[in-house]
C-alpha cells in the first residue's frame, strides 16, 4: 500500500498485478510528500518493535485497513486505486516467481499441477508465506459488506494506459512506469500450464474476480501478452 496525503491518493498493492513497478513508478511523489517523514520514522519503530504497535499499513494491505485507520473524510478524500489481474495468468507468474526467489518452497513440487495442488491445499491454511496471491483480488478493494471501496480498477493487461489514467485521476504528471519484473522461462500462453481440473480450481477460488471483473479462462486479451 502506497499513501501520499500530499497528492492525496492510496495505491493498493495487490500481489502479482504489476504493483511493485507502480510503486517504484511513483517513488519520487512519495519522497517529495512533507507527510513521508513521519511516515518513515513510524514504519521503522514499527519495525522495531517486532510490528507490534499497529503503526504501518502492510505492503500488500487491503483497503478496508485503511479505511479503518484514517480519519474518515481523509480516507473519502484521497483517490484510490488498484491494479487486477487475469486470475489464470497470475497463478503462472506465482509459479515462476517462488521457483526464482524461494526455491526451497519447490522441494517435491515436480510441475506446474502439483504447485496448484500444494498452495491451494483445502487441508492447510493458506500458504502466505510463499506469496500473497492465494487472495481473492476482490477483497482488497470492498468493505465487510462486499461494496468497492476504491476509485479505480485498472487492468495489469494494459498496465501502461491505465495508470497514465490513474495518474491523470490524481492530478500528476504520469512518469514512465519502470518494469520491475525480471524475465522468467515460461512459457507465452498461460493456457498451456493448465488441464481441465487445474483450470477448473482457480475458477473456483476466484470466483469473485471472474464475476466482479469479467475475467475468464480462455481470454485473448491475455493470451496475446508475452508476460512475466
Amino acid at each position: 500500500m502506497l499513501l501520499s496525503l500530499r497528492y492525496r491518493f492510496l495505491f493498493v498493492h495487490i500481489a502479482k498485478t504489476g504493483g511493485t513497478s507502480v510503486r517504484d513508478s511513483l517513488g519520487w511523489y512519495k519522497w517529495t510528500d512533507p507527510y513521508r517523514f513521519p511516515q518513515f520514522l513510524c514504519s521503522k519503530l514499527s519495525g522495531l518493535t517486532g510490528h507490534r504497535i499497529g503503526a504501518k499499513f502492510p505492503r500488500h494491505a487491503k483497503a478496508i485497513a485503511a479505511q479503518e485507520m484514517l480519519p474518515r473524510e481523509v480516507y473519502e478524500q484521497l483517490f484510490k486505486f488498484a491494479f487486477v489481474r487475469n486470475p489464470w495468468d497470475l497463478q503462472v507468474s506465482s509459479y515462476h516467481h517462488i521457483r526464482r526467489e524461494r526455491p526451497d518452497l519447490m522441494t517435491g513440487i515436480p510441475d506446474f499441477a502439483a504447485f496448484l495442488r500444494w498452495k491451494f491445499d483445502p487441508q492447510r491454511p493458506p500458504q502466505y508465506h510463499a506469496d500473497m496471491s492465494t487472495v481473492v483480488q476482490s477483497d482488497y478493494l470492498i468493505d465487510l459488506h462486499g461494496s468497492l471501496i476504491v476509485d479505480y480498477v485498472g487492468r495489469y493487461e494494459h498496465l501502461v494506459e491505465d495508470f497514465e489514467t490513474a495518474c491523470r485521476k490524481i492530478g500528476i504528471r504520469a512518469p514512465k512506469l519502470r518494469h520491475s519484473r525480471r524475465a522468467t522461462d515460461r512459457r507465452r500462453d498461460y493456457r498451456a500450464y493448465f488441464d481441465d481440473a487445474s483450470a477448473a480450481l482457480i475458477a473456483e477460488h476466484y470466483q469473485a474476480d471472474c464475476e466482479r471483473f469479467g475475467y475468464r479462462f480462455d481470454d485473448p486479451s491475455v493470451c496475446l501478452l508475452t508476460g512475466e
